[in-house]
C-alpha cells in the first residue's frame, strides 16, 4: 500500500503550533499549549563511554585506555583514548585514536585496560567492560537522541527557560532574494508539479530548477523593499520550456505604477516575460526578528499588506495561459479570442497568430472566476475576432494548436499564504537580555544545548508552568566562603548517607549598599546529573546543615546560610533554609525540539538573539 504525508499536513501542524501560542497568550493556564525555549548543558562535550564489571583498582585521569588486555593489544588496537573524567559507571574521554572515535567505537562488552606509559606497562588491575559509546567533542557535539534516557539527562542539565509567545514565532519559508547573479531564473506557480511529469511543459510541472514538487520550487522572491512576490509566469514557451532569466531592470515593486496593477496585485514585466503577484510586505520588526540568511517570514494574518492582498483574491480567477503547441493553419495574422470552457465563467483568452496561422502569443484578456478546471478549444465555433465573442472566426479543419490555462490555488492567488508558499516551518526568535528573569539566565557560564519544551510543570506541582522565565538550576546560599567557587568545577558536601556532588554553573557574590561585592557571601547555582554525580549509585541532595560545601578545583569552602529567612528571593530563586529547587519539574511536559551545539559564551553586557527553525 502506498501513502503520502502531504505538505498540507505539515503546514497544518506548523499552523497548529502557532495557534497554540496564541491560545496560551490569552489563557496561560488554559487549554492551549505552553511552549518554553530553554538553554542547557553548561559542561563541555566529551566522548562518553559507559563501563561495567570494573576491576579492583580505579582509573586515573590523564591516562590512556585501549581495547584489549595486553601490550600487544595496545599496539594493534582500533580504539584508544585519554581519560578526561571518571564517573561511577562511565568515563569521559578525549584524544580519541582511530577514525576520529566514530567508526572505531568499541563493541559492547569489550575488555579495556589502562596504561600510563604508551603501552609499555599495562595495568592488569585497572580495567572494565564497555557499554554504550557516544562520540563528541567541543567542536563536534553529539547528535541528540530521541529516547527517555536522553530526556531525563536533558532536564538535569537545563539552565533556564523562557516562555515563547505568539510574538516570538512566525511561519517561515526559504529565502530567495532578487539577485540576477544568485537567482537568475524563477519557477512559476503551477498546480500540477509531479515526479512523473517533470519536464513535460504545460502538462505536468516543469521548473527552471528541475524540481518535481511545488514545495521545492523557487517561485517567489523578496525584493529590496522587503516585498514578497509570487511568480505567476516566467516566460515559458515551447522554445523556452523552463522559462527565461529575469532582467535586473525588471524587479517587481508595488511602487511601480506603470507596471503594477493595484486592482489585482499583479506586476507585469515590460518585456512580457514575467508576471508577479504581490503577497505581502515584511514589516521592520519582522525583518529584525525573523529574517535570516536562509529563511524569511510569512507575516501575521493581521498584517495590513496581507489583509489587502487577501481582499483582492478571486476564487478560480485565471491569470496565466501557456502555449503548449503553437500549431498551424489557424486564422492568419490575427488577434483572436476564445472563452475558457470549464466549471467557471468569464475567462477569455486573447492570442495572436503568424502569417502561417501559428500561435505567436497568448494572454488572459479577462480573468473570470470559479474555475477548478478549464479547457481552451481552438476550433470552429469557439474562436472569435472580437472581445464580445459575437463574431466567429473561420477555423479550417486542418488547423491545430494548444493553449492551457493555469489553474489558481483554491481561493485564488493570495487567499492562503501558508498553503500557497508552503509554510511548513516555524521560526522562533528568543532574545536573552543579560541575566533576565531576575537572574534566571546566569551570565558567568556558557551553554551548549537549546530546545523547546511543551507544557512543563512547576516544580513539585501538577500545575503548568506559566512564568515568563524559569530557572532549571538548584542553588544554595553560601556564607563565609574562603575563596570564590569556579564555574564548571565539582562541588561536594558530606550529607546523610554519603556525599552529595554537583557541578557549578554560576557563583554570584552578594552586593553591599554601594553595589560592591561582599567576599565569601553569595549564591551558588549548580546541576546534578546521574552520569557525573553518583555516590554509591545515588545522586544525593545537598543539605541545609553545618557541613561545608567544598570546591574540588578552587578549594573554596563555604557554609550553607541555614538562617536565611524562608521565602527569600535572590537571583530568581526562592530559598528555604538556604537551599533552592529548580522551577521546572523534572521530566515534565515534552521535548519537541532539541539541538546540541558548540558552546555559546555569555557575558554581563551581552544580548543573544537565538533563532530556531522547526520543520514539521
Amino acid at each position: 500500500m502506498t501513502a503520502i504525508i502531504s505538505d498540507k499536513f505539515r503546514i497544518f501542524n506548523a499552523s497548529q503550533f502557532l495557534e497554540s501560542l496564541q491560545e496560551s497568550d490569552a489563557d496561560p493556564a488554559g487549554d492551549g499549549s505552553r511552549m518554553y525555549f530553554f538553554v542547557g548543558r553548561p559542561q563541555g562535550w566529551y566522548a562518553y563511554l559507559e563501563i561495567h564489571s570494573k576491576l579492583q583498582n580505579n582509573f586515573t585521569v590523564g591516562r590512556e585506555i585501549f581495547v584489549g588486555t595486553s601490550a600487544g593489544d595496545y599496539t594493534g588496537t582500533a580504539f584508544r583514548a585519554t581519560i578526561a573524567a571518571i564517573y561511577d559507571n562511565a568515563l569521559l574521554l578525549t584524544d580519541i585514536f582511530g577514525s576520529s572515535g566514530v567508526n572505531s567505537a568499541p563493541s559492547l562488552g569489550s575488555d579495556i585496560r589502562e596504561t600510563a606509559d604508551g603501552g609499555s606497562t599495562i595495568s592488569t588491575s585497572v580495567g572494565a567492560q564497555t557499554g554504550v559509546y557516544r562520540y563528541g567533542t567541543e567542536d563536534n557535539p553529539p547528535a541528540p537522541l530521541d529516547n527517555q534516557t536522553e530526556k531525563l539527562s536533558l532536564y538535569d542539565e537545563i539552565i533556564a527557560a523562557k516562555k515563547i509567545d505568539s510574538q516570538h514565532a512566525r511561519t517561515v519559508i526559504r529565502r530567495y532574494n532578487w539577485s540576477t547573479s544568485v537567482n537568475p531564473r524563477f519557477d512559476m506557480w503551477k498546480p500540477n508539479y509531479s515526479a512523473s511529469g517533470n519536464g513535460q511543459t504545460g502538462i505536468s510541472g516543469v521548473s527552471s530548477s528541475n524540481v518535481t514538487s511545488i514545495a521545492d520550487a523557487k517561485f517567489y522572491v523578496m525584493n529590496s523593499d522587503y516585498e514578497v512576490f509570487k511568480c505567476l509566469y516566467n516566460g515559458e514557451t515551447p522554445s523556452n520550456p523552463t522559462g527565461v532569466d529575469v532582467l535586473e531592470a525588471e524587479q517587481p515593486r508595488t511602487s511601480d505604477g506603470a507596471n503594477y496593477d493595484g486592482s489585482t496585485g499583479i506586476w507585469s514585466a515590460p518585456s512580457g516575460n514575467y508576471l508577479w503577484k504581490h503577497m505581502y510586505t515584511i514589516p521592520t520588526d519582522d525583518v529584525i526578528k525573523f529574517l535570516s540568511s536562509d529563511f524569511m517570514p510569512i507575516v501575521e494574518t493581521t498584517n495590513p499588506s496581507r489583509v489587502a492582498v487577501e481582499a483582492l483574491a478571486v476564487d478560480g480567477a485565471l491569470d496565466v495561459v501557456l502555449i503548449e503547441d503553437a500549431g498551424d493553419d489557424l486564422p492568419a495574422s490575427a488577434t483572436l479570442y476564445t472563452e475558457v470552457q470549464g466549471d467557471g465563467s468569464g475567462a477569455i483568452v486573447r492570442f495572436t497568430t503568424s502569417a502561417a496561422g501559428a500561435i505567436t502569443s497568448a494572454e488572459m484578456f479577462a480573468r473570470g472566476s470559479g474555475y477548478t478546471y478549464g479547457n481552451i478549444l481552438l476550433k470552429q465555433g469557439f474562436v472569435f475576432t472580437n472581445t464580445g465573442l459575437s463574431t466567429a472566426a473561420t477555423v479550417p479543419n486542418t488547423a491545430y494548436g494548444s493553449l492551457k490555462a493555469v489553474m489558481p490555488p483554491q481561493g485564488g492567488h493570495g487567499s492562503d499564504h501558508e498553503v500557497e508558499l508552503n509554510g511548513k516551518r516555524v521560526m522562533t526568535n528568543i532574545r536573552l537580555t543579560y541575566d533576565e528573569g531576575s537572574g534566571d539566565f546566569p551570565v558567568d557560564n556558557d551553554f551548549r544545548r537549546i530546545g523547546i519544551l511543551k507544557d512543563p510543570l512547576q516544580w513539585g506541582s501538577t500545575a503548568f508552568l506559566t512564568a515568563d522565565t524559569a530557572s532549571g538550576l538548584k542553588a544554595v546560599k553560601i556564607t563565609g566562603a574562603d575563596a570564590d567557587y569556579i564555574v564548571d568545577e565539582r562541588i561536594q558536601q558530606t550529607v546523610t548517607g554519603g556525599t552529595a556532588y554537583g557541578t557549578v554553573v554560576s557563583w554570584t557574590l552578594d552586593k553591599d549598599g554601594n553595589g560592591n561585592d561582599i567576599a565569601g557571601e553569595g549564591v551558588l547555582k549548580y546541576i546534578q546529573t546521574v552520569e557525573a554525580h553518583l555516590d554509591s549509585g545515588v545522586v544525593r541532595a545537598f543539605e541545609s546543615s553545618a557541613n561545608a560545601i567544598n570546591g574540588d578545583t578552587s578549594a573554596a569552602s563555604g557554609d550553607v546560610e541555614t538562617t536565611l529567612a524562608n521565602g527569600t528571593e535572590l537571583l530568581g530563586k526562592t530559598f528555604n533554609a538556604g537551599l533552592a529547587t529548580p522551577e521546572i519539574e523534572n521530566n515534565s511536559g515534552d521535548v519537541i525540539y532539541v539541538e546540541n551545539r558548540r558552546l555559546i559564551t555569555r557575558a554581563p553586557d551581552q544580548i543573544e538573539d537565538i533563532k530556531l527553525v522547526i520543520e514539521f
